[in-house]
């Protein structure tokens, strides 16, 4: 089997980019693991990485990347995180604007054939 059918090609990959400030680095980190504990007990959870740049003249020095089984297991995640992050008391936008974190949030899928 080569390497890309071992994918599933309705695969999902959430892919988190964030510029985090060195005096931010901790408070974030705490969030960002809480939420990936949490991803992680989920159905259609696959996989995930929670990565840090430590060379290079890229402007985003922390990434997460959560993959999961399809978009239907990302949509049933979605509430759950919601709702979680409200009982934590936990405001991602007004905690990302404190911190002065800027981020770039979005889903990807594979490329057929790539």
């Amino acid at each position: 089997m080569d390497q890309l059918n071992q994918f599933d090609d309705a695969a999902v990959f959430r892919v988190d980019k964030f510029v985090v400030p060195v005096e931010a680095r901790e408070e974030i980190l705490t969030k960002v693991r809480m939420t990936h504990e949490l991803l992680r007990q989920q159905q259609g959870f696959v996989r995930d990485f929670v990565l840090e740049q430590f060379s290079g003249p890229g402007e985003f020095n922390l990434v997460t990347i959560v993959e999961w089984h399809n978009q239907a297991a990302v949509d049933n995640v979605v509430p759950i995180v919601k709702a979680a992050q409200e009982r934590a008391g936990f405001d991602r936008q007004a905690t990302l604007t404190r911190l002065g974190v800027k981020a770039d949030i979005a889903n990807y899928q594979r490329i057929p054939g790539l």
